[in-house]
Parts: structure tokens; C-alpha cells; sequence
């Protein structure tokens, strides 16, 4: 079975894991803040702060921006729930405006007609979905016109770009994952990026209990640190970063270019924006059909996600009409694009997914689904094979 997901932990991680083990310090250090420099560097931002993963990363970076009770942040009803989850966690309430049917992520005429409507917001929160960056330009302007922050979710996106300029630079704060199956992995672990000092140092007290010096502790803030042997695996990944960016784009050009002719909707890249393919997410009216169908000829499949955030029964009270993110969470299936396939792999995802078309169990309608953005991406290379590390 090709998986949907296939960690690459080699020679480099066992070193520097041995390296920290030999040190004796395991837990917070210099390995960490080593990690948060080189971090920092790769998304060109000034500051870097480590947590224990993506989620605290949110949570932390929402605390050190000043939202809290009686705030709402306006954010995507199709993301992973922990987008959602952090902006209660400190307090605030979120606040769903629609995607775009383009890309899926934060769609800002959406965001405008919220924050025009209300005057309790205190942030945009954007995700960089599959690995594609919002639309950040005009959310930009609108967190400028509205005097509240913009704060990415790049849980997916390391080392992609908008505009020429890289995703963790882009807002007020960034937050990143390093969970097993993302781009690059520390085992388990987040960060956080700014460029505003005072912001990254409120977010540094928050994940240390809210010290300030040995012992004292100037606010209530919760263990959120990172573990130096979550760091050596990272340090140790950001240096394959490139290379696992550059199999991924090569992958999903393949898939584009040779899926075009099969029953699906292939992902959009938009103009100016380097999408990072965490995952390369098709689209079908007979999704479930067709993760089926591949399954059965050795392809796994998945579905990224299968309920929006406000259909979730943690939201149920909830009160929203967000038809392009129903209607995805319906329709996206995601295929395998890691840089673990082979081209043997591509060939025999295409097959299969092609051959979806000819299927019995395949209602006519299928193969002739059409495109709902009505126009496909231009391909890429095709992909070069296996990244060995």
C-alpha cells in the first residue's frame, strides 16, 4: 500500500538525538533555542519561539497578542479543529467567514463583510491549507484597516511563499507544526514566528509558566516548552527542508500533469503564491467512491476534512451558512505527494485514479465531472523520484 504519509527520519536525526542524549540536557536549552534561531532564519522573520506543537503554538501566540474573553477572531471553517480550539482556549470566541473555492483557504470578502458587521474582533486568523498560503495581501489590508492583528496558521506550509516573501513573515504572528506526517517533523513539537520582539517575549514567558527570571513568574502562563531532543530532530530536518519541498512540488506537478484527463479536480496554485503540497488534495462529486476504488488497488487516501469546523459537535452551537467549505468537506480527497514516492509510486496513483472513470461502481456522471474553477494550473517538471536522505 502507497501511504498517504512517510516520515524520513535518517543518519543526521539519530546523530544529533545521541548528541543531546550524551549532553545530558533533554529538556529546554541550547539545542532549542539553536532550533528557534535556524528557524527564524529559513521563514526570514526576527524572532522564533518553541512549544510543545502546533496547537500550543496558536494558543500561546493568540495569549502573547492580548486576545482574550470578550474578543472574537474571524477564522476558516475548514481547517483541523485545533484552529478553532486555540481561539477558545484563551477565552475568545471564533468567528467563521467563508473560503475561497479557488484554494479552500480564508476567503477576504468573506472576512470583510464580518468585520464590517461586528466590532468585537480582534483578529484574523488565516491557515496556509494543504500547504497553500491564504490569500494574506488583502487580509493584510483588512487587519490594517480594522486595527486588528493577522495571525497565521502555517501548521502546513513550512517554507512556503507569498509574493516572494515567506509564510511566517507575513502577519503579526505565525505558528507552525512539526507533528510526524508535516513537512518536516521534531517527533512532536510547534513554533512560533514574529518580527515584533515584544511579542515574541510575551509568547516565550507564556510557554515557561510565565518566568521572567529563576523562580519568578510575572504572569500565568503553562509549560509549552519544547524538549532539546525535539530540537535535534528538527535542527536536523530544517537542513532537508529544501530538498523534501522540491520532491513534493515535483510530485504534485506529475499528479497535475497527468491526472488531467481523470475524473477529478486537480489543486490550484495561484499566481505568486509557492504552495509547499503538505498535501495534494483533489476533488470529486463521488469522493468516497473513489477512495474506495484506490484503496482497492493499493493507494491510500484521505480525507482533509471531512466535517467543517462549524459542523463539529464541540460547535453545535454554532450558528452558520458556509456553503463552499460544506461543499468541500464533501468533495476533497487527498492523495499521496510525499517525498517518499517513487515514480513507480506517481505511475500507479495516476493509474489508479484514472482508471476511476471506467469503474462499475462509478456512476456515469463521474467521469464528466467538471472543474469548479473552470480552469486547470499550469504543470510543473515532472518529478525526479525519491529524495534520499
Amino acid at each position: 500500500m502507497i501511504p498517504i504519509a512517510d516520515p524520513e527520519i535518517g543518519e543526521a536525526e539519530r546523530e544529533r538525538v545521541l548528541s543531546v542524549l550524551d549532553s545530558g540536557q533533554l529538556a529546554d536549552g541550547e539545542e532549542v533555542r539553536a532550533f528557534e534561531r535556524e528557524f527564524a532564519d529559513v521563514c526570514e522573520a526576527e524572532h522564533a519561539v518553541a512549544t510543545t506543537n502546533g496547537t500550543t503554538a496558536l494558543h500561546a501566540a493568540l495569549e502573547a497578542l492580548g486576545i482574550g474573553p470578550g474578543d472574537t477572531v474571524v477564522t476558516t471553517p475548514f481547517s483541523f479543529v485545533a484552529t478553532a480550539n486555540a481561539i477558545r482556549h484563551v477565552g475568545a470566541e471564533p468567528v467563521f467567514a467563508d473560503v475561497s473555492q479557488a484554494t479552500l483557504t480564508l476567503d477576504p470578502a468573506r472576512v470583510a463583510e464580518v468585520l464590517d458587521e461586528r466590532d468585537d474582533v480582534a483578529a484574523i486568523l488565516a491557515v496556509h491549507l494543504y500547504g497553500t498560503p491564504a490569500d494574506v495581501g488583502p487580509l493584510r489590508e483588512l487587519a490594517d484597516e480594522h486595527d486588528v492583528s493577522l495571525v497565521e496558521d502555517a501548521a502546513q506550509a513550512h517554507g512556503a511563499a507569498y509574493r516572494g516573501e515567506r509564510v511566517g513573515s507575513l502577519g503579526d504572528a505565525a505558528c507552525f507544526s512539526f507533528y510526524p506526517t508535516k513537512n518536516m517533523t521534531s517527533g512532536e513539537g510547534g513554533m512560533i514566528t514574529t518580527d515584533d520582539e515584544a511579542v515574541a517575549e510575551r509568547a516565550a514567558r507564556f510557554c515557561d509558566h510565565g518566568r521572567t527570571v529563576e523562580y519568578r513568574h510575572g504572569d500565568v502562563g503553562h509549560n509549552f516548552r519544547m524538549t532539546s531532543l525535539c530540537a535535534a530532530i528538527g535542527r536536523a530536518q530544517l537542513r532537508k527542508l529544501p530538498e523534501f519541498t522540491l520532491a513534493r512540488r515535483g510530485n504534485a506537478a506529475y499528479l497535475t500533469e497527468h491526472l488531467r484527463d481523470a475524473p477529478v479536480e486537480t489543486p490550484a496554485e495561484p499566481d505568486g503564491v509557492r504552495s509547499v503540497y503538505h498535501q495534494y488534495t483533489v476533488r470529486s462529486d463521488h469522493r468516497d467512491l473513489l477512495e474506495s476504488h484506490l484503496a482497492d488497488r493499493g493507494v491510500s487516501a484521505a480525507v482533509y476534512y471531512p466535517l467543517p469546523i462549524h459542523e463539529q459537535p464541540a460547535y453545535d452551537d454554532v450558528d452558520a451558512d458556509l456553503p463552499v467549505a460544506e461543499r468541500a468537506a464533501d468533495r476533497v480527497l487527498s492523495l499521496p505527494v510525499h517525498p517518499g514516492l517513487s515514480v513507480e509510486d506517481l505511475r500507479t496513483i495516476v493509474s489508479a485514479v484514472t482508471a476511476f472513470g471506467d469503474s462499475e461502481r462509478v456512476p456515469e456522471t463521474a467521469a464528466g465531472s467538471s472543474p469548479e474553477t473552470g480552469t486547470d494550473p499550469e504543470p510543473g517538471p515532472e518529478a525526479s523520484g525519491r529524495v534520499d536522505s
